[in-house]
């Protein structure tokens, strides 16, 4: 199933007959939401209309593990981006959005079970041990140290499981309900009077002098349109073939605070493993476990079907995994499990861009990464859509789609391949083998995760 949306607001109107506005943005996840506040921010008076496919909320938004992450992580790929300078600056404003994340649901009451009790990023084979060296030894060249070192006692100790070997710890992260949250910016942003419609996807967009956003039943005409749409925005041209749409599946447990409490999971600090199939996994505020890991299920081009949707179709082999990093849970029973798309970007970063013409502008390539960055996106968004000189419109991540990717069915074809040999490579590598050397080669094809790929 979806992850479920708690807050009980009824559904917004579904979009009927021709509406106007000054900025329509289609997506009405976190990036959408975001940008729709922004807007309002910054000028009160303009009309803002927000379109979502089912549910504002109900994408991945919703249904994402719940890490609110900085950029520390992916320095290296952000300095590679943007030149060290700009690399730092949306670093550090990255952790600064993780905490106004925490100051926005206190301000307005959203209970996300925000909880700023860090990130653990562990190696859970010998293979892994170091993986975060490379970003370490840059962050601290540049005058940075988010991450501080832990003895492998240590990490075991705050991971849960000896199975944790080594690791460093980012105190700047935090953990939410994602649903909640998300829920949470939609009911501010209707008592703000930005308008949302409901089950109204955008199925033609007119790119007339005034733009239009067509629905099943409707049109709104914009002088600007920002795309905020994840993996969906695969259906516009431009972007098509910019990023791979690769499935995250997540398990979550029944409640067992008393086992999460003699495994020494006692708050809200999110862990995270050092493979391309990333294991990550949070304790929740009700004594549950949610457990998810990437690597699943690969869109063909734009498609972004019924298979990202509902339950994980691994739901059990994620279960498994999870049982055996985290023994102390052994017989705590699923209490659901789910699935979403992730819109991995060829090197591990959002970007911003127009679409040909300034008025049309998307956001998106948040590769699993976007509950703490979608704050910056959507102040980005906003600048552009306002078309405000800033530092926000004028920052590195305001730039073309990365390339690298090859077009379809190559896409698909090679990247089911490639993730074959990371399987292989990471089973290897659990049983403290030597991968191949083909498999090497080929997990080197594989857009970086956590870790740069060698």
């Amino acid at each position: 199933m979806r992850q479920a949306l708690t807050d009980a607001a009824p559904e917004a109107p579904q979009l009927s007959g021709e509406e106007t506005a000054d900025i329509c943005i289609v997506g009405g996840g976190y990036t959408g939401l975001w940008t729709a506040l922004r807007i309002n921010e910054l000028e009160p008076s303009a009309r803002v209309i927000v379109l979502d496919a089912v549910l504002a909320g109900s994408g991945a938004s919703g249904r994402n593990g719940g890490f609110a992450m900085t950029f520390w992580h992916h320095f290296l790929a952000l300095e590679r981006a943007c030149g060290q300078a700009e690399a730092l600056r949306l670093a550090r404003t990255s952790a600064e959005a993780v905490s106004s994340i925490g100051d926005f649901c206190r301000e307005h009451g959203i209970d996300s079970g925000f909880r700023a009790d860090g990130w653990l990023w562990t190696a859970t084979n010998r293979a892994q041990i170091g993986a975060w060296a490379k970003t370490v030894e840059a962050l601290e060249r540049s005058g940075e140290t988010p991450f501080a070192p832990l003895a492998p006692a240590e990490v075991a100790a705050r991971a849960g499981s000896e199975r944790h070997l080594a690791g460093v710890f980012e105190a700047g992260a935090a953990t939410v309900q994602p649903a909640v949250l998300a829920r949470g910016l939609r009911r501010v942003a209707l008592e703000r009077g930005i308008e949302i419609f409901e089950r109204s996807p955008m199925v033609g967009l007119e790119r007339t002098p005034v733009l239009g956003v067509r629905t099943p039943h409707g049109r709104v005409r914009a002088r600007g349109v920002v795309i905020a749409m994840n993996a969906w925005a695969a259906s516009l041209k431009e972007l098509r073939g910019r990023f791979v749409t690769i499935a995250s599946d997540v398990v979550l447990t029944e409640p067992a605070p008393d086992r999460l409490e003699a495994a020494g999971l006692r708050n809200g600090i999110s862990i995270s493993d050092s493979r391309l199939m990333v294991h990550y996994y949070r304790p929740t505020s009700d004594g549950r476990l949610a457990f998810g890991k990437g690597g699943g299920n690969l869109a063909y081009g734009s498609r972004v079907g019924e298979s990202f949707n509902g339950p994980s179709p691994r739901a059990a082999a994620v279960a498994a995994h999870m049982y055996e990093l985290e023994p102390a849970l052994a017989g705590v029973p699923l209490a659901a499990s789910w699935v979403g798309p992730i819109d991995r970007s060829i090197d591990g970063l959002p970007f911003f861009t127009t679409l040909g013409r300034p008025d049309l502008i998307a956001g998106l390539g948040f590769s699993g990464n976007g509950v703490g960055p979608s704050v910056l996106g959507g102040r980005i968004l906003a600048s552009m859509a306002l078309e405000r000189e800033d530092q926000w419109s004028r920052c590195g991540l305001v730039r073309p789609p990365p390339r690298g990717l090859p077009p379809e069915p190559l896409r698909y074809l090679g990247g089911r391949i490639v993730r074959a040999a990371v399987a292989r490579r990471e089973r290897a590598e659990d049983a403290g083998r030597n991968p191949t050397w083909i498999d090497r080669r080929l997990t080197a094809l594989a857009p970086p995760g956590l870790v740069p790929v060698d």
